[in-house]
């Protein structure tokens, strides 16, 4: 689960990182007063308004503008609160914004300079260890640093039985170049940020920049943050923070309907029960010259309604020209899985695109049956390269 910037702040702040400071607002009104609060906490007349989308590079799009006085703060909360922000990382048509983050401006006047520098912490899949990655090219794209300049992105990687260890994050500041209050400040803030991406179950924190200011201080000037699903049951809160105006509507209604889905681009629907059928699948579709348009697991109990249910979604997706449907019955029984799809099918009435299925395992022989003589557009398939023949030979 991905969180805003200013979510991801406030789980920063309460493990002890040093953040710019914000307030949200919907409203050029919230904005202005948000500003005002700012103003007597801080000190400073001068504010960042930031849209608050799931997207990087928001700046570039026009995302993050500079407010010298409340006049600006709410003309620039005006123009930036209800456009579609397009990034990067977002589609051509952006993403609609429907808040701001009102932040204090850190970069103190006469600052020509301002050191900024990388960071992020995940998991390093190849060795099962998590990894500290970090560069003093801080501000740009860390991809394009990687490309041009991979000497310097640093990596340090962490034992989760041993947890971070202070000489490792004081080797974290020594290859940043810090020495004095720095080189302690940034050590503090590297044990910091660590315990907060592992108390809070977290998949990835990224804070690009980090800012040193001219006094020695460290803080996280910006924060992404990717929530572990599968540990928010311990952490309510943190699922409370869930923002589904910035998730695939498609993908929001099959998780509510208890389907395991993900949008894909491609245009052959699947309709599989486990995640390793589903990728075998997958590799199926592209073997027999098309492309998935969808991971769908449909789990155990493929009953009638939740595979009417299941089509109903592939269906929205306008590119889908045919759908593979794949059942191995184990605990589900393949006459069972058949029923529901026959019944699915006189349900949601003529179905315009060709369905294929196959089905495997106990009862597969009466379920073909079934599908046979059912009177429906629907082919049936028993082995898994009949299946890929049938669908190579649709898409012709």
């Amino acid at each position: 689960m991905n969180l805003h910037e200013y979510q991801g702040k406030e789980i920063l702040s309460s493990f002890g990182v040093r953040i710019q400071r914000g307030k949200v607002a919907t409203t050029p009104a919230e904005a202005v007063e948000a500003a005002k609060k700012l103003t007597e906490e801080t000190g400073t007349g001068w504010h960042v308004i930031k849209a608050q989308v799931h997207a990087g590079g928001r700046g570039k799009g026009g995302g993050v503008k500079l407010a010298k006085n409340l006049q600006d703060v709410e003309k620039l909360a005006d123009d930036i609160i209800g456009m579609n922000l397009v990034t990067p990382q977002t589609s051509a048509e952006g993403k609609k914004v429907h808040q701001v983050l009102v932040a204090e401006d850190v970069y103190y006047p006469g600052d020509s300079e301002p050191e900024e520098y990388y960071m992020s912490v995940l998991l390093n899949r190849a060795t099962g260890k998590n990894m500290i990655m970090y560069s003093t090219e801080g501000g740009m794209d860390i991809e394009e640093v990687a490309e041009k300049t991979p000497h310097l992105i640093f990596k340090e990687e962490v034992d989760p039985l041993l947890g971070l260890m202070p000489f490792q994050a004081r080797k974290v500041a020594f290859n940043l170049g810090l020495s004095g209050t720095a080189f302690k400040e940034m050590t503090k803030f590297v044990m910091a940020l660590y315990q907060a991406y592992t108390k809070s179950d977290s998949s990835l924190f990224e804070i690009n920049p980090v800012l040193k200011t001219s006094d020695d201080k460290i803080l996280a000037v910006d924060a992404k943050v990717s929530l572990d699903d599968n540990a928010l049951f311990r952490h309510k809160d943190y699922a409370a923070m869930r923002d589904k105006r910035e998730e695939n509507p498609v993908e929001v209604e099959a998780k509510e309907a208890g389907l395991n889905y993900v949008d894909l681009d491609g245009n052959v629907g699947c309709m599989v029960n486990g995640a390793g059928l589903a990728m075998a699948t997958m590799d199926l579709i592209k073997q027999a010259g098309g492309e998935p348009a969808n991971f769908l697991d449909v789990g155990g109990t493929a009953d009638a309604e939740r595979v009417e249910t299941a089509f109903k979604i592939i269906l929205k997706d306008p590119n889908v020209k045919a759908i593979l449907v794949n059942i191995f019955g184990g605990i589900v029984r393949c006459d069972r899985v058949a029923q529901g799809i026959v019944d699915a099918y006189k349900n949601m009435g003529n179905i315009e695109v060709p369905i294929i299925v196959r089905l495997q395992g106990t009862n597969a022989d009466i379920a073909k049956e079934l599908i046979d003589n059912s009177g429906l557009d629907v082919q049936s398939a028993i082995e898994f390269q009949e299946a890929a023949d049938k669908v190579h030979k649709v898409l012709s």
